[in-house]
């Protein structure tokens, strides 16, 4: 089946009878991760039956994601481009060039659109089929299909519904399928996901046990059932359905599927029935675009389209009122009298005006730049691939990741963030979990002290002393120093019954597989997440080591149980494991010992595992609440652990429940989730464990530097109120400093109202309370809001009371309490939360919006904000799937924001005004040309000049504008964090820097037009003759291709061999263009006035004087400008540049040698001694000139206004270079060792001295 047919609507019918119900197909958007509603109908497949399949017309198993097929590549492709409006405009254009009113030949228009559409397409064409071959590969991939009774190779593509197929090891599942029988015991066999979710570590799967003996050919082929299942849909982790056979009705769940794009392992085969194909596979269904976003600049991009389009109306309508009234008989010498053409006839002036308006709209039809969005397009896209995704600073040399920029669409967006939304486990801290301490029985166990700790200690000036045990075990996973409980100890202590029920349920309530060995030393384990490993080897290590696991049983080796030193095997068989989800937020397993004793073991948050306890015991339940928060306290993740003895009759009751909710067809979570809560109750509360996850590398200084550079940093995190908030102490979020509000539900009142009050009650009572807090926090927190130089705040709120907070009347109260807040941490939030945060700032407030995550929970975070950045980490890819860019670590930010998107930001920018004065200072010469014409639309230049101007003589300069510029260095750029407050300002793509572009093209172009034009006159060839028409707009067209080109030069802060290759090149290919085109006539050119032009023109020394005279004339007000600009109001950037302007390079070896062997006020000397005062004459700076003053006052939160005659008068001074050291550089920045060091200082130094101080600080920074 073609892979095309995906866009057919698909019939398929249940059972043998074709009259039966139609098959509804479910709908093509979908969203990653959420399951969309299905038709009340299911799905019945044939097994190892095709005919019977053949009726119901199951969907092939081809797979197709190109964009485009043969057929529709050229009219969908079109349609594509011409959504753009600039280019449905020239389309316009170029179709109105061809009637008879225009003035310019329809190739002026025509060669240039078709240039663009022609580049656009060949690039879709290339992108799609590179997706043509590789789809075109996996589906001629072979695979093992039973035929008769025996094993045919067919491809992937001829696989149908109900074939039985053969998956050997490492080999790739072709198709959702349901596991029949495996080679290993058990009907057991290993799944990779990798592919799937990116989880490295092996999932089991189980096929039934009625169907273990069809394993070789023969069996399979008399292998005969119905399968009876739900409709085809995206979510990856659910899967409902039966088996009938032999008049059976047998359940099925996820643990019998296998889905398409994974691998087997550790299996030498397994045997499979399809259950669905192609595009109907949970992948493909999951095989999403990543929703399309469209970055700000490029929205005020159009803005600045639809001025250009103003503009042009109004240049347009002002010509056409000229015709209007000029047109007059009385201009004889126009015969105008009899005959007349419509557009030119004195006796309808409103018709004249009309058509004179539609021929200027060809004529000024340049003023819109055409090659703006595909140079635009390539910049970015080559700053994506070769720029971002090549930055050595950002790739992870211990995971061999590199970063990735999954679009290109927004990397000048990177440049104006103002918000990051983070979360908190694998995006913060490293997803490496170590068991630290443990509550037993009411007494805590654990001596260590965490990052966590630490940090704050250090804070508060207090240093911990670490404790140095020879004898502690520590392995990956497992940091636990207590002599108490290790190697048997716990036997002598009082609670030694609590102490073996809380090690029994750490090695028997899990899902963990063991790997290897069946030994302590050399066993692996393959775990869900990092918490449920870090739990069973912590198990391990206490004496309970968990090594083998069937489907019906676990093996524990149990150390020091009866005797110290006697170690026996003990199997604990498996009744019924009630699998832990975000809703349930535990995870349960039902048991029966070697002695019979049933057991219920759960494990879960503390919340709903103190909700479910029995009553009585409240001091245990006390005392372990406290160690929970000391526990959280201290940054570590918490769990509750509890059991429950369960007598047989109970338990037959229920699971004959269990079984019944287990093979439901409809609504089969739901119903197991309601059985599960009859019997997790009455729990006995045996105690808690802390797990502690360490910071990644670099995220403190991270932190920091992205708050200099005025990014406001918001953690999204479920974990307890306490465990968040020392999480941002140590990570730099938060500090001592920092006024801090809290809004969380746990309090009395509310603990009080949810113990005795319906959910109703409860919900009035919370929302009230949160409106109250809200409202007080924001009273409390005026004074701090107007107060620039006061201390900052930060807001805490967890979730029961933000679902409240978002609640429409009360979510302006929220966001301006949190906006104006440094720092915000929400605890205890969902991952719809996140998202709902995420958008309540990015439409409410319309700040720039940046989501950061490594799991699937943060999959719609990521996707609500403007810029979506996944970590590639342990919890699967995910977020990075859905994700806008992935790093591996969340101190690349750093580089990504600070230098690519500054960078890209600032060269977007001068990209977009650069196009935008070319065109118009090109435009406006045709413009004030047509007042000399009596505005009839007669063209000043010629068709082939207006069509390539854009496209070949002004194009090459542009891109190496936007690959290539750079204002400061990448160390710099991080150095001064503050730079990066110029985006968040959109300093550059400001309408007041819009109004200045326009300004001297406005004056270039009276420049080329009256400069050229009134010297002509005078001018005339060596034969003698005057200058025409076309020698004039030649010699004009050639001062503006000169000086636009020059004019980029002049824009630019750095300068490489490509610019002057660029620029070079443009000029040189004018000259090339003009000595063939002038050179050539032939019997079908229609501007034979051209010929011969160029080499008449150049014969004159008119020519090189007006060369070489006009350009500069042309630019001088803007050197003038640029001069002014740069002295009197300086950009951050700038006053940088003038810093470092006389530093070599980075490299910084020989004097950070020389500054170790200096005391700091030795070091401090020798700084203000190397400052750069006035070392050129030419610079506006200075060293203590305002300028200075304002900029780094401005850091510390003081206004300091620039005084313009102030530095005019320090920048006329004449003072004699001071001549520095050779090998030294002129500004040192390290001296005073710490922030604090340099206050002190400052205060023993005069008056003075104090901006010099500032500037050392500054250039310090920490």
């Amino acid at each position: 089946m073609s892979g095309w047919d995906r866009f057919k609507p698909s019939r398929s019918r249940l059972g043998r009878n074709p009259t039966n119900m139609d098959q509804r197909t479910v709908p093509r958007t979908v969203t990653l991760g959420r399951v969309q509603p299905q038709a009340p109908s299911h799905r019945t497949i044939y097994c190892n039956d095709r005919d019977a399949n053949l009726v119901l017309r199951f969907k092939g198993n081809s797979i197709s994601t190109t964009k485009y097929n043969f057929f529709s590549f050229l009219p969908k492709g079109l349609y594509e481009q011409f959504r753009r409006v600039a280019n449905l405009y020239f389309l316009m254009v170029s179709i109105l060039s061809a009637t008879p009113y225009s003035p310019v030949h329809p190739i002026t228009n025509v060669v240039p659109l078709s240039l663009v559409l022609l580049v656009s397409l060949i690039k879709e064409a290339f992108e799609d089929w590179k997706r043509l071959q590789n789809d075109m590969t996996i589906n001629n991939t072979l695979v093992d299909v039973l035929q008769d009774p025996r094993w045919e190779c067919i491809p992937w593509k001829r696989l149908q519904v109900g074939d039985i197929v053969r998956v050997k090891q490492d080999g790739f599942f072709p198709a959702d399928l349901l596991l029949l029988a495996s080679t290993n015991p058990d009907g057991i066999c290993y799944v990779e996901t990798a592919n799937l979710d990116g989880e490295t570590n092996l999932k089991i799967r189980k096929a039934l046990e009625r169907t273990w003996d069809y394993l070789t050919s023969e069996k399979a082929f008399e292998f005969k059932g119905e399968v009876q299942c739900e409709q085809p849909n995206n979510s990856l982790y659910t899967f409902t359905g039966n088996l009938v056979m032999e008049n059976q009705t047998l359940p099925l769940s996820p643990n019998q599927l296998l889905l398409r794009g994974c691998s087997l392992k550790n299996t030498e085969y397994i045997v499979g029935a399809v259950i669905f194909t192609g595009h109907e596979t949970k992948v493909m269904m999951n095989s999403m675009n990543v929703p399309s976003k469209r970055s700000t600049l490029e929205r005020k991009l159009d803005k600045l389209i639809l001025a250009l389009f103003c503009t042009l109306f109004s240049m347009c309508l002002i010509g056409a009122i000229g015709s209007g009234v000029f047109i007059n008989k009385k201009y004889y010498f126009l015969g105008l009298d009899k005959g007349v053409e419509d557009q030119f006839n004195p006796n309808n002036r409103f018709l004249v005006a009309l058509l004179t308006m539609l021929t200027l709209l060809t004529l000024y039809s340049t003023i819109i730049p055409i090659s703006l969005y595909v140079s635009i397009e390539m910049i970015k896209f080559i700053q994506s691939t070769q720029f971002i995704n090549k930055d050595i600073n950002m790739y992870h040399a211990e995971t061999n990741t590199p970063a990735l920029a999954r679009t290109s669409n927004l990397n000048e967006e990177l440049g104006q963030v103002e918000y990051i939304f983070s979360d908190k486990t694998g995006t913060l801290t490293r997803n490496l979990m170590e068991f630290f301490k443990c509550s037993i029985g009411g007494e805590m166990y654990g001596t260590g002290s965490t990052e966590t700790e630490r940090g704050i200690a250090e804070q508060n000036g207090i240093k911990l002393q670490e404790q140095k045990l020879t004898n502690a075990v520590h392995e990956k996973g497992f940091n636990f120093v207590d002599e108490r409980l290790m190697r048997g100890a716990w036997r002598n202590e009082v609670n030694a019954d609590a102490c073996k029920e809380f090690f029994r349920c750490l090695a028997i309530c899990h899902t963990v597989l063991p790997e290897g060995d069946e030994s302590p030393e050399k066993i692996k384990y393959q775990a869900a997440s990092p918490d449920e490993a870090a739990l069973v080897i912590a198990a391990k290590n206490f004496g309970f080591f968990f090594y083998r696991r069937t489907p019906t049983a676990i093996f524990v080796r149990e150390s020091h149980v009866e005797r110290m030193g006697k170690v026996q095997d003990v199997s604990y068989e498996i009744l019924n494991v009630l699998e832990f989800n975000s809703t349930r937020k535990r995870q349960s397993v039902v048991c029966r010992y070697p002695d019979g004793r049933l057991v219920l073991y759960c494990k879960g948050a503390d919340t709903v595992i103190f909700e479910r306890l029995t009553v009585g015991n409240d001091n245990l339940r006390k005392v372990t609440r406290e160690h929970l928060e000391k526990f959280g306290a201290s940054g570590l993740r918490t769990l509750c652990l509890a059991y429950r003895d369960l007598v047989p009759d109970v338990y037959e009751s229920w699971n004959e429940k269990f079984i019944h909710a287990k093979s439901s067809l409809r609504d089969r979570e739901k119903k197991l989730d309601e059985v599960a809560e009859l019997i997790e109750k009455d729990l006995i509360l045996i105690g808690a464990t802390a797990i502690e996850d360490k910071l990644q590398e670099g995220v403190p200084n991270c932190i920091e530097t992205l708050s200099r550079a005025g990014i406001k940093i918001w953690v999204l995190t479920g974990d307890k109120i306490e465990t968040a908030i020392n999480i941002a102490y140590a990570c730099n979020l938060m500090n001592n400093e920092m006024k801090q509000f809290i809004i969380s539900s746990e309090t009395d009142a509310i603990r009080e109202v949810e113990e005795r009050g319906s959910q109703v009650e409860i919900a009035r009572f919370i929302k009230e309370e949160v409106k109250n807090k809200l409202k007080k926090c924001i009273d409390e927190a005026q004074q701090y809001f107007h107060n620039v130089s006061g201390p900052k705040s930060a807001l805490v709120i967890d979730g029961k009371c933000l679902m409240y907070a978002l609640d429409p009347s009360l979510r302006a109260m929220l966001l301006t309490l949190s906006l104006n807040c440094a720092s915000v941490v929400c605890c205890r939030v969902s991952p719809l939360q996140k998202a709902q945060v995420t958008s309540l700032v990015k439409k409410g407030a319309r700040k720039i919006t940046l989501s950061i995550g490594d799991g699937a929970n943060d999959v719609s975070m990521i996707q609500a904000a403007h810029i979506g950045v996944g970590i590639s980490g342990l919890e699967g890819m995910q977020a990075v799937m859905a994700s806008d860019f992935a790093i591996a670590q969340f101190r690349f930010l750093k580089d990504l924001l600070l230098v690519h998107g500054r960078w890209s930001y600032l060269r977007i920018c001068k990209v977009v005004m650069y196009f935008f004065y070319k065109n118009l200072t090109f435009t406006l010469t045709q413009f004030w040309f047509t007042f000399y014409t009596g505005f009839s639309g007669q063209r000043f230049y010629d068709d082939w000049f207006q069509s390539l101007f854009n496209v070949i003589f002004t194009s090459f300069p542009v891109i190496v504008l936007g690959l290539f510029e750079k204002d400061v260095s990448a160390s710099l750029s991080k150095r001064y964090p503050e730079l990066y407050k110029e985006g968040i300002r959109n300093a550059f793509f400001k309408w007041r820097v819009v109004a200045t572009w326009a300004f001297f093209a406005v004056y270039q172009s009276l420049v080329f037009y009256h400069f050229v034009t009134t010297s002509s006159y005078a001018a005339e060839s060596s034969s003698g003759k005057m200058f025409g028409l076309w020698d004039v707009s030649t010699m004009t067209f050639t001062c503006v291709v000169v000086t636009v080109n020059l004019r980029l030069l002049m824009m630019c802060n750095s300068i490489t061999r490509w610019h002057y290759i660029g620029v070079g090149g443009s000029i040189v290919a004018w000259f090339l263009f003009i000595f063939l085109y002038s050179g050539l006539m032939t019997k079908h050119d229609r501007q034979e006035n051209i010929y011969w032009v160029i080499y008449i023109l150049m014969s004159t020394a008119y020519f090189y004087v007006a060369l070489l005279l006009i350009p500069v004339a042309a630019l001088l007000v803007d050197f003038i400008y640029q001069g002014v600009q740069r002295w009197f109001f300086p950009y951050d950037y700038q006053i940088v540049q003038e810093i470092h302007g006389h530093e070599p390079d980075d490299s910084r070896t020989d004097l950070l040698e020389i500054e170790n062997n200096l005391t700091p006020e030795e070091a401090r000397s020798y700084a203000l001694s190397q400052l750069p005062r006035e070392l050129s004459k030419h610079t506006g700076f200075a060293f203590d000139s305002p300028g200075y003053e304002s900029f780094f006052a401005s850091q510390r939160g003081i206004f300091a206004p620039h005084k313009a005659w102030d530095v005019a008068k320090r920048a006329s001074m004449r003072s004699k270079p001071k001549t520095q050291t050779a090998g030294f550089h002129p500004v040192i920045p390290l001296l005073p060792h710490n922030r604090h060091q340099s206050q002190k200082l400052a205060k023993s130094q005069p008056t003075s001295a104090l901006l010099h101080e500032r500037m050392v600080e500054f250039c310090f920074v920490n």
